[in-house]
């Protein structure tokens, strides 16, 4: 018969040492463990005991399924405008809705979004971006020095205080970013460029509120405001941010196009799209591979002037956008009202010296942050099963052991001991989850858990038994399903990318 520490042997000599660690290595050990979860009240009411949660000697936490903010096939959204992805990440526990327009990200999805946040705060940084956090609550008068208290129009929240100003709740920042830039000028051309961004939330008062986080009234986003001597900086640092947001989503995996847009309410002279295509997407974009043109279709009007062959041999073809970045060179439109200067000299000597102060010319460059997480799941996914761009799945690995009445208790030891090697890995800390819902068949907890999208899941059959031990992973975003050795499992999970 084949005992717990052959078991624990063929996974490899390093879990015989840690487990013996625990002073579990004798059945002994493991009927005092019971006795004192019992003794402290702490076993279930169908008879399960507990497995622990925390690992000594610094290791990362096990993280068990049966302890996550989980509800397993809730009710589909009852709205017609609904679309898969926000009836996956309703299902499936990533968000919930609190109003029309405004969602509360749950466990799942808050983890998502803060692995995205982190991959564009480093993107930021490789640009020279210095992070800041602006009030939401701005006042009527700084808009209205714009003229866009009154253009921007019912999109806009505004409110009064008790005293009778006014005030609106964000829905972008130019305004606020040039008049603390201006508070400090001039500032000398030789401290020029300075980007300065924030994530942060924004609100829009939407017709229409629909497709959960594609079309809310409340969303995080991330804007950056760029200050430059003249044109030519301003646009090196506009191309520089295209680039960087091309490498966001390469990273991210998921289809995109550039194209170019209008500046609209935002303003300035030159604009550029990001866009996932979706056939929920709301802009119409054009596209032909022939000439090169890339451009929404409300800048029709530029496409002859675009198009590299006059026109003439345009294969345009009209496809479905989600925009999820843009970018914008606005000129001197706010550093003109806010008096956002830097200072030249001209000429020193060592009695006098000639200066003069002009206008900063300026950029903007937005993401919509939790639009690009559920753009993303709207592309990728199935009807039935989430589908994470790799690099923000909240977890990477689940582990599923047999279930009860299959010497469970054997396998429930072999997949704590297997998250306790895998999150030795630095990618993999805090990133594998153990199904322990052993009163539940295998299949079942597959299904679900291809629903929540882990990129990998690893099965414990009745061959992770024999010497040497072999495990079924199922690789969710490939397709792929294959019998590992622990060895190969290990290589397979080193080359895992996380943030």
């Amino acid at each position: 018969m084949v005992t717990l520490g052959h078991l624990r042997c063929a996974l490899g000599a390093q879990y015989v040492l840690r487990t013996t660690a625990r002073g579990c290595s004798t059945p002994s050990a493991h009927a005092d463990a019971r006795s004192e979860v019992r003794s402290n009240g702490d076993a279930r009411s169908d008879g399960v005991v507990p497995r622990r949660a925390v690992v000594p000697g610094g290791r990362s936490p096990r993280l068990y399924v049966s302890k996550l903010f989980l509800s397993f096939g809730r009710s589909e959204p009852h709205d017609k405008l609904a679309c898969k992805s926000q009836k996956l990440m309703l299902q499936n526990d990533v968000m919930d809705i609190c109003h029309s327009g405004a969602y509360h990200l749950l466990p799942l999805g808050q983890r998502a979004l803060e692995k995205l946040i982190r991959l564009i705060d480093w993107e930021m940084s490789t640009v020279g971006g210095q992070k800041i956090s602006m009030v939401t609550i701005a006042p009527a008068d700084m808009w209205r020095k714009t003229g866009r208290w009154e253009s921007t129009g019912k999109e806009m929240f505004k409110l009064q205080d008790r005293h009778g100003m006014e005030f609106c709740l964000g829905p972008t920042h130019e305004e606020l970013v040039t008049s603390i830039f201006a508070s400090r000028c001039p500032l000398s051309y030789r401290r020029l460029p300075i980007l300065l961004y924030q994530i942060s939330r924004k609100f829009r008062d939407e017709i229409q509120p629909k497709h959960g986080l594609l079309r809310a009234r409340e969303f995080e986003m991330k804007d950056m405001y760029s200050f430059h001597t003249d044109e030519a900086s301003a646009m090196e640092t506009y191309h520089s941010l295209c680039e960087a947001y091309s490498r966001i989503f390469d990273r991210l995996s998921v289809p995109y196009v550039k194209v170019r847009g209008s500046t609209g309410n935002i303003g300035g002279s030159l604009s550029h799209e990001f866009h996932y295509l979706a056939p929920v997407g709301e802009d119409k974009l054009l596209l032909c591979s022939h000439c090169g043109v890339q451009v929404n279709k409300e800048m029709a009007d530029s496409v002859e002037k675009d198009c590299l062959n006059s026109g003439h041999d345009c294969q345009l073809q009209e496809v479905s956008g989600t925009e999820v970045g843009h970018c914008f060179y606005l000129g001197t439109k706010y550093s003109s009202v806010f008096n956002a200067l830097f200072e030249m000299q001209l000429a020193r000597s060592s009695e006098w010296s000639m200066k003069f102060v002009k206008l900063t010319h300026m950029g903007c460059f937005g993401l919509g942050v939790t639009r690009i997480l559920q753009a993303g799941l709207e592309v990728l996914s199935s009807d039935s099963h989430l589908r994470w761009p790799s690099l923000l799945a909240p977890y990477q690995v689940c582990i599923i052991p047999q279930k009860e009445g299959f010497e469970a208790e054997i396998y429930a030891e072999l997949a704590d001991d297997l998250s306790d090697q895998l999150t030795q890995l630095p990618a993999l800390h805090g990133e594998v989850v153990i199904d322990d819902r052993t009163q539940l068949s295998i299949g079942h907890r597959v299904y679900d858990a291809l629903q929540i999208g882990y990129p990998y899941i690893v099965i414990l059959g009745k061959k992770a038994r024999g010497n040497p031990c072999i495990v079924e992973v199922q690789n969710t975003i490939s397709g792929e399903r294959n019998f590992l050795s622990r060895d190969q499992l290990w290589d397979l999970m080193s080359s895992v990318v996380t943030l």
